[in-house]
């Protein structure tokens, strides 16, 4: 039997706002880590991708930081994206109490991250680039940070971010206590380990690839003219997806593509300001759009519950990109579907990083219908005898164990496919779906122009714009598609 967090050292407060949001249990990588996190020795954490890390790291940051002075915060998180660091914050704030938290990264303004970190901020979570903007402009100075943890340190690598990252552990305290979490130790990581932390306890959990294991992998041949139609016919077959493409340039246009096939779809990509990628994300996990479709900024640090679908449009730079792809599906203990576009010329590429990766699949002729069947298979691991470990995929409450494994979003467990004739009619259908059946498509936010007489709560308007889709497809005519979907509310933690 798992020792309880009081067990492990937690203190009572924590332990009960933990309780409030049903957590009553830790995982194995909370288990593992926080007795020795929270003595003050340096921990080196392999744990893939949604297994709990927030809370093995965050719980001993607030118990053990102290008041900050202005401008001087005590704890630093580095993250390398900024929605990792708005769900790493949001995720602590959750159970934080008086201990301030709060997040600085690009693609928003300075104002308001300058006027918190004027108050005063204890934890201090950080993209790399904003951060050392705001040090040399003198709004922030690390010197009393002596709690500092690295998360997802192996993406930050990829990304570039090391010089900075060893820039900014060299202006923290002497004293401090570093924390590594990354699904993979080796190069760059290593390296870092080696020269910043001090005698570190190593934990790992989990297989090198767990995030892929669970999900059922098919190769298409396409050509390059077909893969805009054979992708729509793959989410409108299976979705909520993440489809990935190389630019920005092709993400904006595959998404315009796929709206004149009747997909709804957002992209996210580096060249979006904050305020849409956080929109379009939002859209996404509330199930107003079949598809998000992203470059590589979003194959880490985004976790959002019941993704059916993972397509990579274009292929992943190498095999470490295409398990973090992967990862966005067939997680908490629920099944998925990777889908692969090859070219002719881009299968010899593939089959080598498929023996990297350790799966062994052919390359067919693109099938949506079997790729619906292929959706009804239960998860492979769970067949074998082997549950694995739930996890918390959004910024929301973690499951306790005694709740069991959560069901699909879509259909309680039993399956992934969706059929656009499927979609809600109406706005009240529509909430129904958003919240639990994927089943039932994204609605449309915005009326058609032709319209009856407007009544005063406008429900007139909204009767003509359902009214006047297209075809027999069930889909949004053009109009209402191009309609500009409006910010959902803000996800809790």
């Amino acid at each position: 039997m798992s020792p309880t967090f009081a067990q492990l050292g937690v203190p009572d407060s924590i332990c009960s706002a933990l309780a409030q949001r049903g957590i009553t249990e830790p995982f194995e990588i909370q288990t593992a880590t926080l007795a020795d996190t929270l003595s003050g020795r340096d921990v080196c954490g392999r744990a893939p991708t949604g297994s709990g890390k927030t809370l093995a790291f965050g719980i001993p940051l607030v118990a053990a930081t102290e008041r900050a002075e202005p401008k001087r915060p005590r704890a630093l998180v580095l993250a390398p994206t900024r929605e990792l660091a708005e769900q790493i914050t949001l995720e602590i704030q959750s159970f934080a109490g008086p201990v301030r938290v709060h997040a600085v990264y690009g693609g928003v303004g300075y104002e308001g991250q300058i006027r918190a970190l004027r108050r005063g901020v204890e934890i201090l979570v950080a993209c790399p680039g904003r951060l050392e903007d705001l040090i040399s402009s003198r709004h922030v100075d690390l010197s009393a940070v002596d709690r500092v943890v690295l998360d997802e340190a192996d993406r930050m690598a990829d990304m570039g971010f090391m010089p900075a990252v060893r820039r900014l552990l060299d202006q923290t305290a002497e004293s401090r206590q570093t924390v590594l979490f990354s699904a993979t130790l080796d190069g760059d990581v290593a390296k870092l380990t080696r020269d910043y932390q001090n005698d570190p306890t190593r934990h790992e959990v989990g297989d090198e690839t767990p995030d892929i294991t669970a999900a059922h992998h098919t190769f298409w041949k396409v050509a390059k003219a077909d893969r805009a139609g054979v992708t729509s016919q793959a989410v409108n077959a299976v979705w909520p997806a993440i489809i990935f493409c190389r630019t920005r340039h092709g993400s904006d246009r595959l998404a315009k593509q796929l709206g004149r096939e009747g997909v709804q779809a957002e992209t996210i990509h580096g060249g979006r300001s904050q305020r849409q990628r956080s929109r379009a994300l939002n859209d996404f996990s509330k199930g107003r759009v079949q598809a998000l479709v992203a470059t590589d900024v979003a194959a880490r640090g985004i976790h959002v519950d019941g993704v059916a679908l993972v397509v990579h449009y274009d292929p992943p730079e190498d095999h470490k990109a295409y398990v973090h792809r992967s990862g966005r599906t067939a997680r908490a203990g629920e099944s998925g579907i990777v889908l692969s576009l090859a070219q002719s010329d881009q299968m010899r590429d593939l089959r080598r990083m498929q023996r990297a990766v350790g799966i062994d699949v052919d390359f067919t002729e693109p099938d949506a219908g079997g790729l619906r069947q292929l959706a009804l298979k239960p998860n492979p691991e769970l067949v074998a005898g082997h549950e694995p470990e739930p996890e918390t995929a959004r910024p929301r409450p973690q499951r306790s164990r005694s709740e069991g494994r959560p069901r699909t979003r879509a259909t309680g467990g039993k399956g992934r496919s969706s059929r656009r004739d499927d979609r809600p009619k109406s706005r009240s259908n529509s909430k129904k779906a958003s919240s639990g059946a994927r089943n039932a498509g994204p609605k449309s936010r915005k009326p058609a122009r032709k319209s009856s007489a407007k009544s005063k709560s406008g429900s007139k308007v909204r009767h003509s714009a359902q009214q006047s889709t297209k075809g027999n497809n069930g889909g949004p005519n053009r109009k209402a598609r191009r309609a500009h979907l409006q910010p959902g509310a803000r996800r809790s933690a």
